[in-house]
């Protein structure tokens, strides 16, 4: 009985260390990518372009592209009332962790997370330009997984 208190304590104390050092910006090694996918938002989503995971954008990004559909990157991808609100709740409830300011860009590619990873000198400038990739926003084009949230570097196969 004497050795459950102190071992009670420090599992206590780690949790709270994690959970500050989560709220205070210090978790954002990985995004939080859900184990359950949205059936509506692969299907709208995918009609032009890999549906990315709710894990790679804040909250504030997913509501401003979703508010804008209808000048969506230069398309009309409006959708009706409801379903717009499925796949917003989806996204929102699924944001990513990765991002520290208050900003809500509208590309993955804008973060500083994604720019020290594929633009900091690891990733030549040349793959961006080959057909089988086309941009630095077509993650599926090396991450295999990549629509299923699986970013993991071990599995990344760049196309000639």
């Amino acid at each position: 009985m004497k050795f459950i208190k102190p071992i009670l304590m420090a599992v206590l104390a780690a949790s709270a260390m994690a959970a500050h050092a989560k709220y205070n910006g210090e978790d954002r090694g990985r995004p939080v990518m859900p184990s359950v996918t949205n059936a509506k938002m692969q299907a709208e989503c995918s009609g032009c372009h890999m549906a990315y995971p709710p894990g790679l954008l804040p909250a504030a990004s997913w509501k401003k592209i979703m508010g804008g559909l209808d000048k969506h990157f230069g398309t009309d991808a409006s959708l009706s009332a409801a379903d717009n609100k499925e796949i917003t709740d989806y996204l929102v409830k699924y944001e990513s962790n990765r991002w520290t300011s208050n900003a809500a860009p509208l590309r993955i590619t804008d973060g500083e997370w994604f720019k020290a990873k594929h633009m900091g000198g690891e990733i030549n400038a040349s793959v961006w330009k080959r057909e089988s990739v086309k941009s630095p926003g077509n993650c599926s084009a090396c991450h295999q997984g990549a629509e299923k949230g699986d970013f993991n570097e071990h599995n990344i196969r760049i196309p000639k």
